[in-house]
């Protein structure tokens, strides 16, 4: 291969990911509790909630157009043969024969789907022109695609994803060696898991952030969890203004306020609230703030420790465990790989209202709030901004029943999942209807709503937009039925 390939091991950290890079950037004794406590008195009941089917927005249906045939079993003789000249010694940073060269044009040609998959994995990272038009001329031959080099990593991965194209066999291994010859921290987390479907992952522009447990103030090229965060009372936060978004939590009577912009900054917090331990991962592509126990785990398993690998995951990001490298789904909270996946770890969730800061405040009058601080100074609003238009990173398929964006609010049940569309929730909550789905009942909480059942235990609901919820969930139910 030419040496404009080894252009692949040149990690470009941009701001062109689930966050921008940051440069700057105690365990706790009381045992926990098992008593959560309702945020509130449940109002009254009132009239059934009536809504207008045609008042629900609706998506759009993709078309992706037909997908190819795809062989089964293992891939040809020519495929092996070219796999192994570009990732048989483990690593690409010697990439520069006519060998390896030729190897991609071989695959390129293969008739064999499954390549585009690697051929997509090499144009993430790849900056040189040629290489980028002979990597997207293959994938636009397998896909029967027409893909521009600006637009073919996400668009044929879109394809790949919507069609459920299957990886080639070896294809974590494959993976693994490209990744991890970007940047070697990456290695540890890619391993061979049923649970975990490497096909969905991507980098997300940053760089892992593998620095120990409670260095907040540790600057990293990377996003800076928050561990242990510093807080004031509502009446110290003066910088915070009455629209501002906050993501608030109640864990046993005590509340807590998370700034939109701090978490924009942070995406990760580790923090314990009312004798809980908790990781609180915050996705900007999903519009999706989720607080995960991390105190509840197995005897013998150290507290997780949750932070960003700087990977993507149908644009929603990848956490994993900094104590086992073990990854976790973040949205479904289970570990997906390693240490914690072999013993089937699954964290529980607990509520996160999204809120604006005026109307938090005054329904928790006790409540603290992160201080400025923690932003470093800057101040995000990527749903108005980068991604204001729709998701950056490929997703493939997205359910048609609400456009992309909209915000719903997701709850587990044990008959299924159900997402509750907000902005008809809060409507009716706003006439003085009620809402009770299943044993569901919706409650309006500051400025956003919360799920809880009919005896008034928390369900661990929250926000998400769309397309993220409805992926992770395909069976979800949706409510109102539209």
């Amino acid at each position: 291969m030419s040496s404009r390939l080894s252009a692949l091991v040149v990690l470009a950290v941009v701001a062109a990911s689930c966050s921008s890079a940051v440069t700057e950037s105690a365990e706790v004794d009381t045992p926990p509790s098992t008593a959560v406590e309702s945020v509130d008195t449940p109002p009254e009941p009132g009239p059934p909630a009536s809504i207008d089917p045609a008042s629900v927005p609706r998506g759009e249906v993709r078309d992706f157009g037909p997908a190819p045939e795809v062989p089964e079993g293992e891939v040809s003789e020519e495929i092996a043969a070219a796999f192994d000249s570009l990732f048989g010694r483990g690593t690409l940073a010697d990439i520069r024969t006519d060998e390896q060269n030729e190897a991609l044009v071989t695959l390129g040609n293969s008739g064999d789907p499954r390549v585009a998959w690697v051929l997509m994995d090499l144009l993430r990272f790849t900056r040189g022109a040629s290489d980028a038009q002979r990597l997207t001329d293959g994938a636009n031959t397998l896909t029967n695609s027409d893909a521009s080099t600006t637009s073919a990593w996400g668009d044929i991965t879109d394809k790949l994803i919507a069609w459920d194209i299957p990886a080639p066999p070896g294809y974590t291994e494959i993976k693994k060696t490209i990744y991890s010859t970007v940047l070697p921290e990456w290695g540890a987390l890619f391993e061979q898991s049923e649970a975990m479907d490497w096909r969905f992952v991507s980098w997300g522009g940053v760089r892992i952030d593998d620095r120990g447990f409670d260095m907040t103030d540790e600057p990293c090229n990377c996003i800076p969890a928050a561990d242990n965060p510093t807080t004031e009372s509502a009446a110290e936060a003066t910088w915070l203004e009455d629209d501002d978004v906050v993501f608030g939590v109640v864990i046993n009577g005590e509340a807590r306020a998370y700034p939109r912009q701090i978490m924009e900054v942070r995406e990760m917090v580790n923090d314990t609230l009312g004798g809980r331990d908790f990781a609180m991962p915050y996705c900007t592509l999903c519009g999706a703030a989720q607080v995960w126990f991390t105190d509840d785990v197995p005897d013998g398993v150290e507290r997780p420790v949750l932070r960003t690998s700087g990977l993507l995951s149908r644009s929603n990001k990848v956490m994993y465990d900094l104590n086992t490298f073990s990854v976790f789904d973040t949205f479904v909270g289970d570990a997906q790989t390693g240490p914690l996946s072999e013993i089937g770890v699954q964290l529980n969730q607990h509520t996160v209202v999204t809120s604006t800061w005026a109307d938090w405040k005054a329904e928790h009058p006790d409540t603290d709030v992160l201080i400025e601080e923690l932003a470093l100074g800057r101040d995000f609003d990527f749903r108005n901004n980068r991604d204001a238009d729709g998701p950056i990173f490929p997703i493939g398929d997205v359910d048609p029943r609400l456009p992309i964006q909209e915000d719903v609010l997701g709850v587990l049940t044990d008959d299924g999942p159900i997402a509750f569309h907000v902005a008809s929730a809060l409507a009716a909550l706003d006439r003085g209807e009620t809402i009770e789905v299943d044993g569901i009942r919706i409650l309006k909480s500051g400025s956003g709503v919360r799920a809880e059942d009919t005896d008034g235990n928390d369900l661990g609901g929250h926000q998400a937009f769309w397309f993220a919820w409805s992926q992770f969930y395909e069976d979800t139910t949706l409510w109102p039925a539209v």
